[in-house]
């Protein structure tokens, strides 16, 4: 039974704010002494670094398509647990999902899945009466989806907030806050999103504090508190990484981190533990050396091309990486970890494990994806079907080897990726947690070595 007191914060649009309220309401809250369980729609890696960082806890995805309906409660009261609180941030518009999906990984869906209120952050910086219709027409289109009340969003005077409130009142949903425009609080971003937390330390830090006092001062946190103890009790169990006796020793799988390697979801360290790994974080930026031990080797998704001269530069641990590929050890890499693995990288030489170019491009790839494993590798039998995403800016060249990792099935029919002795690097991100047994089976092929 999941009793957690709970929000999730959504908006009618993308860059309404959804962002600097969620992520302030977090910092409010735990500065009030309580445990928050930050949570975020969609599969976005960046937003949970700053959720994170407000609240001291992993910041976990709650994504419908990849994972599945099913497990959208469980995972949540896996991150919830023993918690006073949890925010969930969503994703684009309340209603905007998986392209031509309905409202699969929906904000709406979510919040419907975990029967919590909504908070609607409504950008009212080009409105003043019509924010009633527009709070209306969200408010009353699905009818499973309970809106709360209202957050306004750059909001430019007094008189403008007196006009917004007066308009308000007729809908029957109450302004439980207003926040005025405040450029000082905006974080930097780039050409996949917001700049994450680890490449920006101490002004990611004074931009969340920022982010907390313009909440408290704008938000009646009391009431919101109250909205969010309304929800009432689910009755799912918690996910939980499936445990498994295992033998000594536990195998060491080095996952790579720091600025360069950011993009990662909690349940997959947490589902390699169960699996019987040791898990080890490294910074291919700093660490000329793999762990001690490392047996396996994960590499998620990041920004390597911002870091290209860098990456480049760590000589001794690109030949480590190397050795330990063509060795035949199981190598996990996902997007980044693809392009680490190339020859080169913007005409910067990389580890050679893969006989392939990356380079920039000004071709933004977005969006689900339905995948099927084409070959065995430590990560899938073939024929294994999973879900996943594309969230890219480069370009690699070819961009499936001889032996390719997936075949996908949407929106278009290729192949992609390499799978060759024990790598298999892709583009598609994947979430674990819909398929417990990756993580096992890797584990597995690392304690055989």
């Amino acid at each position: 039974m999941v009793n957690v007191p709970r929000l999730v914060i959504a908006a009618p649009a993308s860059g309404s704010g959804k962002t600097t309220v969620a992520t302030g309401l977090m910092a409010a809250f735990a500065a009030r002494g309580l445990a928050v369980s930050p949570h975020k729609v969609g599969p976005d890696y960046i937003d949970p670094g700053y959720h994170s960082l407000a609240t001291g806890r992993p910041g976990r995805n709650l994504d419908a398509y990849m994972c599945g309906t099913d497990l959208i409660a469980p995972l949540f009261a896996h991150g919830s647990a023993g918690c006073d609180l949890a925010v969930v941030e969503g994703v684009m518009g309340l209603y905007d999902g998986a392209s031509g999906q309905g409202e699969l990984a929906s904000t709406a869906q979510v919040a419907k899945l975990l029967r919590a209120p909504v908070v609607l952050v409504v950008d009212a910086s080009s409105q003043s009466r019509s924010v009633a219709a527009l709070v209306h027409g969200f408010a009353s289109w699905d009818p499973e989806v309970r809106i709360g009340g209202v957050i306004l969003n750059k909001v430019a005077s007094d008189r403008h907030e007196a006009l917004l409130r007066d308009a308000l009142d007729e809908s029957g949903l109450p302004v439980l806050g207003v926040l005025r425009r405040a450029p000082q609080v905006a974080t930097p971003s780039r050409h996949l999103g917001l700049v994450p937390v680890a490449e920006r330390q101490g002004d990611a830090v004074d931009a969340v504090r920022a982010m907390g006092e313009r909440v408290l001062a704008g938000c009646d946190l009391d009431a919101l508190m109250a909205l969010a103890r309304s929800a009432p009790t689910l009755a799912d169990e918690a996910w939980e990484p499936a445990y498994a006796v295992v033998e000594r020793p536990r195998p060491v799988v080095a996952v790579a981190g720091g600025a360069a390697f950011t993009f990662a979801y909690a349940e997959h360290a947490e589902l390699l533990t169960a699996a019987g790994a040791e898990v080890v974080v490294f910074d291919p930026l700093r660490d000329e050396k793999l762990p001690a031990g490392t047996a396996g080797l994960v590499i998620g998704g990041g920004f390597p091309e911002m870091y290209a001269p860098e990456l480049s530069a760590n000589e001794p641990l690109r030949r480590a990486v190397t050795e330990l590929a063509l060795g035949g050890a199981p190598v996990a890499a996902e997007c980044a970890g693809l392009l680490y693995l190339a020859r080169e990288l913007d005409g910067k030489p990389m580890c050679g494990v893969l006989d392939a170019e990356a380079r920039m491009s000004e071709r933004l790839t977005l969006g689900y994806r339905q995948a099927v494993a084409v070959s065995d590798s430590p990560l899938a039998v073939a024929g294994t079907r999973m879900r996943g995403h594309e969230f890219h800016r480069t370009v690699l060249e070819p961009g499936a080897g001889t032996t390719p990792a997936w075949g996908m099935h949407q929106p278009e029919r290729r192949v992609e990726g390499y799978v060759q002795r024990g790598v298999h690097a892709s583009y598609l991100h994947t979430h674990w947690a819909a398929a417990p047994s990756v993580a096992h089976r890797f584990v597995e092929h690392c304690r055989a070595r």
